[in-house]
């Protein structure tokens, strides 16, 4: 099982992860793209991703707006995995926004 990170690992990985934010335990981010299609677009490659890497993230899709949610339920919390996942989600929305 992988382990918890530290508040202060949690601290420099939002420090690069800066449209992210710890709340509830979990790491999070709100986008909203330009149309639903696109919102959905986003929503299926990052499921892809999640499923190769069997770490998926929650997500609540509003119309174009989208909140994922990055923590280890196994684990009780944040871990590296989180991390990685964050990052990858980032990238998805640079490519795909």
């Amino acid at each position: 099982m992988p382990e918890l990170l530290t508040d202060e690992d949690k601290g420099k990985a939002l420090g690069r992860l800066r449209r992210w934010h710890l709340t509830d335990g979990s790491f999070e981010r709100t986008v909203e793209l330009g149309s639903f299609p696109e919102a959905i677009q986003v929503v299926n490659r990052v499921a892809e991703i999640a499923e190769n890497s069997d770490h998926h993230p929650d997500i609540d899709i509003r119309w174009r707006t989208l909140t994922f949610r990055c923590t280890t339920h196994s684990a009780g919390g944040v871990t590296q995995n989180d991390v990685t996942l964050a990052e990858q989600i980032d990238g998805v929305l640079e490519a795909l926004a």
